[in-house]
């Protein structure tokens, strides 16, 4: 009997060895997809596809859409109206974006005058609807 266990657990080890490349490689390509996943989750996405637009930049040199002609922007302002002293982090949880997209928008919106930071928060300016509701 202990030949019969000894002999399973020897193949079953080889088998381990065998398949242990092949488990080494699945985790990897499952970290890169995930990578891959973020990149094109954020805003590289539109970027990539513009690839044969690269020629035709604004008269300001940047490529894409002019800054702050985004929805992005628009519905982060409209989440700090209904919600003010809102963290980047609660924005980016309501708005089902990364984090680091809206650490490029509000400051955006407080340059133009919409929006004001206070501590970790982010308020709306007076001049904005915010109490008009």
């Amino acid at each position: 009997m202990t030949d019969f266990l000894d002999e399973k657990r020897k193949e079953i080890q080889g088998r381990l060895k065998e398949l242990k490349p092949l488990v080494d490689e699945y985790h990897r390509l499952e970290v890169a997809e995930r990578a891959l996943a973020d990149v094109n989750d954020g805003a590289a996405s539109p970027a990539r596809a513009r690839r044969g637009q690269r020629k035709s930049a604004a008269s300001n040199g940047r490529r894409g859409r002019p800054r702050g002609s985004g929805t992005r922007a628009q519905q982060a302002l409209e989440l700090v109206r209904a919600r003010p002293g809102v963290t980047i982090p609660e924005l980016a949880d309501a708005m089902g974006i990364k984090q680091n997209y809206l650490y490029r928008v509000m400051p955006d919106l407080a340059s133009q005058g919409q929006v004001t930071k206070s501590g970790r928060g982010w308020h709306p300016t007076d001049d904005t609807d915010s109490d008009r509701d």
